[in-house]
């Protein structure tokens, strides 16, 4: 396959970030080296899972997941974080490359002790946006570029997104970065996310099958 690289000011624009830690991360799913930037600046930290050799010259498989510790931790059935990030740690181990960008935005950004809230106003009827948005918050806090910008600064060029949300596509491009394929990952369902679903394709615009 003949790779038509992106030449984008964006590459060569200030970093924001800087890449502090590496090490090599033994899991079920397989091994990965774990790698640890911050924003210089603000105070957020990111985590990054990087599989394999990442090249400019292949489009890797790669994921901005953002921090769902009720999901990624605890196994939570609101939401179908978990199992996202399970399967893109599968599909990146079968790949044998790929990165997945951990983004700690909890709640969309709200943080977990006011997502905590937002889960009881949800227990009243209230959808996941109405939740925050009754705290007082926009439907969606979270910024993308500086994750954009560790795929960039890891050496990629081209990506294949396995991602739902038009908006972490949106970053991804803006960063030079040419999206070559959207990748749709396949969980399983349950009963008590389906309206989770439903709400993020009907009033978020994101990309996911709802039965």
């Amino acid at each position: 396959m003949t790779l038509r690289l992106i030449h984008s000011s964006n590459i060569n624009r200030p970093k924001t970030i800087e890449r502090v830690a590496d090490a090599r991360l033994p899991t079920e799913t397989g091994e990965f080296r774990i790698i640890g930037f911050r924003s210089i600046v603000s105070a957020e930290e990111f985590v990054v899972l990087v599989k394999g050799e990442l090249r400019p010259d292949r489009p890797s498989p790669v994921r901005i997941h953002s921090q769902c510790m009720t999901g990624d931790v605890f196994g939570s059935v609101k939401c179908d974080c978990g199992r996202q990030l399970d399967a893109a740690m599968k599909l990146i181990e079968g790949e044998g490359h790929g990165a997945i960008v951990y983004q700690q935005q909890e709640g969309r950004g709200i943080g977990i002790i006011n997502k905590i809230r937002a889960y009881a106003l949800q227990d009243e009827g209230a959808d996941t946006i109405e939740a925050n948005e009754r705290l007082g918050f926009e439907a969606d806090l979270r910024r993308y570029e500086q994750c954009a910008e560790i795929l960039v600064e890891l050496g990629l060029r081209a990506v294949r997104a396995i991602s739902d949300n038009p908006a972490k596509l949106r970053a991804l491009r803006q960063a030079g970065l040419e999206v070559v394929d959207r990748v749709q990952l396949e969980v399983e369902p349950h009963d008590l996310f389906a309206g989770y679903l439903k709400t993020k394709k009907e009033k978020m615009g994101h990309l996911v099958s709802v039965a």
